[in-house]
């Protein structure tokens, strides 16, 4: 499993309550460029679509994907537009019944899986001051041990 690009500050913002994967639409060019280590998720996030008709389809926005070669991209091309995700309906739905509870959905890391573009994202919640306080400590306690020990 390839790393293409992962949400660092995930961790420390939000709460993570579930994690899914799902596949991403992408077109030809895109997916070159994501190998290539140019897809960005830090800063973006997923919404549903159509959700009253019944059709409801999750969309993955705000995230950038430099072109390939900006020579040969198309004129038209549109590094931040919004991506349809691959999930299933059941998915959908609940991921839906908690967006609507006031919980935000994620992305946090895309990666490569036998040689398919996949994104792993999250149902979340947002961290108070505190817990940002506690999660630092925690990550300093095991820095300094890693430290000692290694």
């Amino acid at each position: 499993m390839d790393i293409l690009s992962e949400n660092k500050k995930a961790g420390m913002e939000y709460e993570i309550l579930e994690k899914f994967v799902a596949g991403i639409e992408l077109k030809g060019f895109e997916v070159k460029s994501a190998r290539k280590g140019s897809f960005a998720v830090s800063g973006a996030s997923c919404v549903p679509e159509g959700a009253g008709l019944g059709q409801s389809e999750m969309f993955l926005i705000n995230s950038d994907i430099h072109p390939y070669q900006n020579n040969n991209s198309p004129s038209d091309y549109n590094s931040k537009r919004a991506r349809r995700l691959l999930l299933n309906k059941k998915e959908i739905d609940y991921l839906l019944g908690n967006f609507n509870k006031g919980m935000k959905i994620i992305p946090l890391k895309v990666f490569l899986k036998n040689n398919l573009v996949k994104i792993e994202i999250a149902l979340v919640k947002n961290k108070k001051k505190g817990d940002k306080r506690e999660y630092l400590k925690e990550k300093d306690m095991r820095r300094e041990i890693k430290r000692v020990v290694g």
